[in-house]
């Protein structure tokens, strides 16, 4: 885009570059596309988002049990079940 002088203003055309003087991040972009869709397209979205984020938890909770990071809920378990303690689900 060009100031009434001819001149080229940065940050303003759609086809520059993006870290060159935009000032639109990404995350803004999508959050104004995002709020463009139908409801059922965000809902669709939103399922989506939410699988991937169990997934990266999956991944955290296997990866925390194979290197030993949950065995102390193994022992409590051991314990309250010596004790009587232990409670059915």
């Amino acid at each position: 885009m060009c100031d009434p002088q001819g001149r080229f203003i940065r940050g303003i055309s759609s086809d520059e570059p993006r870290g060159q003087g935009n000032t639109m991040s990404k995350i803004d972009e999508l959050k104004a596309d995002i709020e463009s869709l139908p409801g059922e397209e965000v809902a669709e979205l939103f399922r989506w988002l939410s699988e991937k984020e169990w997934e990266k938890w999956d991944k955290e909770i296997e990866a925390d049990s194979a290197a030993g990071k949950l065995d102390f809920l193994l022992r409590e378990a051991h314990d309250e079940k010596a004790k009587g303690t232990l409670k059915e689900i």
